[in-house]
């Protein structure tokens, strides 16, 4: 347990270059190090953390799922989340949105045709894009469109290119990325529509108005589309959302970033309390000790808190094994290994979920009370844990198991299972 701590397109970087290809956790180290020392300024000020995005296209950690035939790290699913893990101990919302880039980049990857998702990934790994969503498949509000080169408005595809119309929610890391993922749903009926696009086309606005108690960084408000061209090309439709078993890992993916982010806030958490209650927490009058690091209480609770958050850790990378045990099959990939990887992920993000709302709590317990400062701000490890454990209920994950201890009966894959 660790307690401390191809040709240029619209919206190209220039392909930076990697600080060390060698070792992505230490690069992940030094920029958690470095997001530390502004964590609580920044939760307190909200809007874009452009500099530290800017950190993380230089240091070429984008890259890191892509091939290395493709110009990649060609990193596994585990040590993926290891990094998003790392990022979120010092500040969730940067992990939030570098877990996202990875599970956009498998969107192309899981939903499109594989000159789609070859072209997009030597694409990113040449120009450090950083990718946002404008997925969210509970909002229905975006439609889209076929029209014919005259610009008809017409119900169905053909030679013309398709044009989007409408308003997203909850757009995570939308704000400052080069490209992006967005649904929509067919004038008329049908199903789910995903495309890759540019964020800067014509058409797209991003709003600012993310405003949320915690993740305040995350960039998560809404985007307008209005008229918005979208070539036939950039829609992922073989096999399309969900349309095939290794299609449906898609959630596997968003489900597995969420319970390592959750994992990355309690993890420093644990950190920070230990720093806190080393350096500044006073004993109780009544202890009969000379320094709090020798109370017998702190010491029973800090041991609760480590053997919680151990179990947590060790279900979270049970499950990334698992998962790139499926990811690894493709096509091959049979319906059964496809339910268990998401029971093995289903445990982790419920384990995760509720050490970590216990651990962002009962920190308070080991520090006390002068560390409920205002100016300190170590209620946003709470903040941000309660805010981003509502994405959807754990009780559904529970549901799940138990139906398929009892029943043998596996989870009808969806976007949140």
């Amino acid at each position: 347990m660790t307690t401390n701590g191809i040709a240029t397109t619209e919206g190209d970087h220039g392909g930076a270059p990697a600080t060390d290809r060698r070792d992505p956790f230490a690069i992940a180290e030094s920029i958690a190090a470095t997001l530390a020392v502004s964590a609580a300024a920044r939760d307190e000020a909200g809007g874009t953390p452009k500099e530290e995005r800017e950190q993380l296209r230089r240091s070429g950690l984008l890259r890191l799922v892509i091939p290395k035939e493709l110009g990649g790290w060609g990193a596994s699913w585990a040590e993926t989340m290891r990094v998003v893990r790392i990022l979120s101990r010092a500040d969730s919302a940067v992990g939030h949105v570098f877990g996202f880039h990875h599970l956009l980049l498998a969107t192309a990857r899981l939903f499109g045709q594989k000159e789609q998702w070859v072209e997009l990934f030597a694409d990113t790994a040449r120009n450090d894009w950083f990718w946002g969503n404008a997925l969210n498949p509970l909002d229905t509000r975006t439609t889209i469109t076929a029209r014919d080169r005259q610009g008809t408005a017409r119900g169905g595809s053909g030679d013309g290119h398709w044009v989007i119309n409408g308003t997203k929610s909850f757009c995570s890391g939308a704000l400052d990325s080069d490209r992006l993922i967005v649904s929509a749903l067919p004038v008329g009926g049908g199903r789910l529509v995903v495309a890759a696009i540019p964020t800067q086309r014509q058409g797209i606005h991003l709003r600012d108005d993310w405003d949320c108690m915690g993740q305040r960084q995350t960039d998560s408000g809404s985007a307008d589309f209005i008229d918005v061209a979208v070539s036939q090309g950039e829609i992922l439709d073989t096999p399309g959302p969900l349309g095939s078993t290794f299609a449906s890992l898609r959630p596997c993916i968003a489900q597995l970033v969420l319970a390592n982010v959750y994992l990355g806030i309690a993890e420093g958490a644990v950190a920070e309390a230990r720093r806190y209650t080393r350096e500044q927490t006073r004993p109780w009058s009544r202890s009969g000790v000379a320094k709090s690091t020798e109370d017998p209480y702190l010491l029973l609770r800090y041991g609760k808190l480590v053997v919680a958050l151990q179990g947590a850790e060790l279900v979270t990378d049970r499950a990334a094994t698992i998962f790139d045990e499926a990811w690894n099959q493709g096509d091959a990939l049979t319906a059964r290994a496809r339910g268990e990887c998401s029971l093995a992920i289903a445990a982790a993000k419920v384990s995760t979920t509720e050490v970590g709302l216990e651990i962002t709590t009962r920190m308070f317990d080991v520090m006390g009370a002068r560390a409920t400062s205002g100016k300190a701000r170590l209620d946003r490890f709470w903040r941000n844990l309660r805010t981003h454990t509502l994405h959807d209920p754990v009780d559904y994950k529970l549901r799940d198991i138990g139906n398929f201890v009892l029943n043998d009966e596996l989870p009808v894959p969806s976007f949140y299972s």
